[in-house]
């Protein structure tokens, strides 16, 4: 039997449902705000696979193009590889569940949205995050939901919650939020420029406004939910914990506080090896599997890394709690990019290069769900083994680099004058090395290479990320320390990695991953001060490399000339199936944008080839200016008179009592077809016919003359 909850978010109310769809998943429900609907499954294992030694979580996120009554495009007329809003959508939608499972358990869970309806205004992603919780909040899986999920807007100071594509449009905060009844879970997205105090009156807004749908699924489980299955931990025997802790003894302290990244890693292996094999000659192999001791490992380099933090105040890497590593910075380091960086934060380095492009680089997308279906500014974020001094398989980017460049991306996009800036621009972030927040070093890398590239940034733009190590009393913190710039195993060992990137005027950029369940507000504000505090220290410190953009534009890109002509004039540069753009293009080597409002962008490395390219535009846009002489070509002779092409394309008839000072009795006896002469024009009728005469023409040259003379005998 179906059930359905409606609950608002905002001035707006979304329906879950539970029991008509999907019914042999453990857990499913549809979501529907206005037309658009999800639904969301959720199965997991029975058990765990053999030899299974971490927790496989899988979330799906899919869009149909039937959803919007649209075909996919390419050439195959069927939904492909997940689109980068597919996997950012994914991604939303895992990181705040992730946490919520219970430690140990290893059964494979699959969650997976699918888009069946789009209305082109309310977004999918919030409703796939909040399925999700709901989905699981039915099902028999283990799971410590609800949660609630809503975007905020803000538009004229005045936050609303879930906006339209149209109202998004309008805003300067677009802010994902995902909380718990009392806490944040995790929060992701862009401002533009938002302050601290905005930052947090948001975060607090959206807290309340989730309620309704965290009560509605507590209801919705109430009446159709299932029992919660029996399960199996899959933890270290407390005698064998015991053991390692006793054979490690002190010996974990030193070797963490190992001055350098992979040398503390390999002072911790060999202890871990010498005491493995002291484990496993004690127990015997079947029962100290490699299982047994990372996972003990794991356990007691978490405990003693902790500890050092809470208990003797210490980092791993020596530094206090606000002091940010050190940072060097280059630019111009690749010859051939039309901007290029270098910038590293401690054993963190990102090399960036920056690209311009023309019209014809803009990324365009299907997008089923509104919005737009281009982009002018592009970063990508690669994370190649090496960086961590590892090997592994090489393919394409994964979730996690498209995560992490889609992030950097908006963080900068905000101060990239996009709306009138002619140019596509792609940056590219190589991490060749790396140790915690390599995203953060990309948006200050990235903003390097732009200022390189002579980009009019409005603003030069930074990111740090915040950590927290934290000890429980009950349900509550009892103790906790915030982490400014986090390295590798702070993040691994500790509980959440808050990246906050913005300008010394605000925050553009934002993302919040917990280990725990959830953070009280009154931390985050802490949090989001000491990431204003660091933001412009690394500011300060990259002004010293470059601080404003390059007064001009690497002699590799290409140049831009902007001409604005009549939008009536577009069909006459184009022509008949495109023939006079296509020859162009030919002739001069450039590329042509023009746009609907008359705006014709023209690309080019070549001034030879500029000037070709704007000098036949010029010519075929030009209109006849009363007064001024050209020098024309005589097209047609005939009896009252010639023709001249005094304009590309644009003819004016000389008429023959204008040919010359004197009574000419037949055109021929002065000008011929193929003639160049000199005209000077009269008048334009109101049809746009040009009168045109050689002998004005002549009298002003003999004027000129006339006037020069005397200058020149005196002289």
């Amino acid at each position: 039997m179906s059930e359905k909850i409606t609950a608002a978010i905002g001035d707006k109310q979304i329906i879950i449902e539970s029991g008509k769809l999907a019914k042999q998943a453990d857990g499913a429900v549809t979501v529907q705000m206005g037309e658009t609907i999800v639904i969301v499954a959720a199965v997991a294992a029975t058990k765990a696979k053999d030899g299974q030694d971490f927790f496989p979580l899988t979330v799906d996120y899919r869009e149909k193009a039937a959803a919007a009554g649209k075909f996919p495009g390419g050439y195959f007329k069927r939904e492909g590889r997940p689109t980068e809003k597919e996997i950012l959508t994914c991604r939303l939608t895992d990181r705040p569940i992730r946490p919520l499972f219970p430690k140990g358990w290893y059964n494979e869970v699959q969650v997976q949205t699918v888009l069946l309806s789009a209305d082109g205004e309310n977004d999918p992603d919030i409703l796939s995050i909040i399925g999700a919780s709901a989905a699981l909040m039915v099902s028999d899986i283990p799971w410590a939901g609800p949660l609630g999920a809503a975007r905020i807007g803000r538009i004229g100071g005045k936050f609303i919650a879930n906006p339209t594509h149209a109202e998004q449009a309008e805003s300067d905060l677009d802010l994902v939020y995902v909380g718990n009844e009392k806490d944040i879970v995790m929060y992701e997205g862009a401002a533009k420029e938002i302050s601290e105090a905005d930052f947090n009156a948001a975060l607090k807004f959206a807290q309340e406004v989730i309620q309704p749908q965290i009560a509605a699924q507590k209801e919705l489980a109430a009446k159709v939910g299932k029992k919660k299955r029996e399960i199996t931990l899959k933890i270290v025997p407390d005698e064998i914990l015991a053991d390692a802790k006793a054979l490690a003894g002190d010996r974990f302290v030193p070797a963490l506080l190992t001055p350098g990244k992979l040398n503390r890693e390999g002072a911790c292996n060999a202890i871990k090896n010498e005491v493995g094999e002291k484990l496993v000659a004690k127990y015997g192999a079947e029962k100290v599997t490699p299982f047994v001791i990372n996972d003990a490992f794991y356990y007691i380099q978490k405990e003693a890394v902790r500890k050092l933090i809470l208990e003797s105040g210490k980092r791993l890497d020596g530094r206090n709690f606000e002091q940010v590593r050190a940072i060097t910075s280059e630019v111009g380091i690749l010859p051939r990019a039309h901007g290029s960086a270098l910038f590293a934060r401690g054993e963190t380095q990102a090399v960036t290069l920056a690209t311009l492009g023309t019209g014809d680089d803009t990324q365009e997308f299907d997008s089923y769900t509104g919005g737009s279906n281009e982009k002018k500014f592009i970063l990508h974020y690669n994370f190649p083994n090496f960086s961590v001094g590892e090997t592994g398989r090489i393919s394409g980017p994964g979730r996690r680099e498209i995560g992490h460049g889609a992030l950097a991306e908006r963080s900068i996009e905000s101060m990239i004058p996009t709306a009138n800036y002619p140019y596509t621009i792609r940056v590219t972030s190589e991490i060749m090395e790396s140790n915690g927040s390599t995203s953060m070093a990309s948006v200050c890398g990235g903003t390097l290479a732009l200022l390189d590239a002579g980009v009019p940034m409005i603003r030069p733009v930074a990111g740090i990320s915040v950590g927290i190590c934290t000890e429980y009393s009950g349900d509550s913190i009892s103790k906790y320390q915030l982490l400014t710039d986090i390295i590798g195993w702070e993040d691994a060992y500790c509980d959440m990695d808050c990246k906050i990137a913005g300008t010394e005027k605000g925050i553009t950029g934002f993302q919040l991953d917990l280990k725990l369940k959830g953070l009280p507000h009154s931390i985050m504000e802490i949090a989001v001060e000491k990431a204003r505090v660091a933001r412009l220290s690394i500011l300060a410190e990259m002004a010293k490399t470059i601080s404003e953009p390059r007064k001009d534009i690497s002699k590799y890109a290409p140049r831009i000339t902007t001409l604005k002509i009549n939008p009536e004039k577009i069909g006459a540069i184009i022509g008949p199936g495109g023939k006079n753009i296509k020859r162009l293009v030919e002739e001069s080597g450039c590329e042509i944008d023009i746009e609907d409002d008359g705006t014709v962008n023209i690309f080019s490395v070549s001034a030879e080839g500029m000037k070709i390219a704007v000098d036949a535009i010029s010519g075929v846009t030009a209109e006849a200016e009363i007064g001024k002489i050209y020098r024309g070509r005589v097209v047609t002779v005939k009896e009252f008179g010639a023709f001249v092409e005094f304009l590309p394309g644009k003819d004016g008839l000389v008429h023959i009592s204008e040919l010359a000072n004197f009574r000419v009795k037949r055109t021929e006896d002065v000008v011929k077809e193929g003639d160049e002469i000199s005209v000077k024009c009269l008048g334009v009728d109101e049809k746009g016919r040009v009168r045109l005469s050689r002998k004005a023409a002549m009298e002003d040259r003999d004027k000129q003359e006339a006037a020069a003379a005397p200058a020149t005998a005196q002289a």
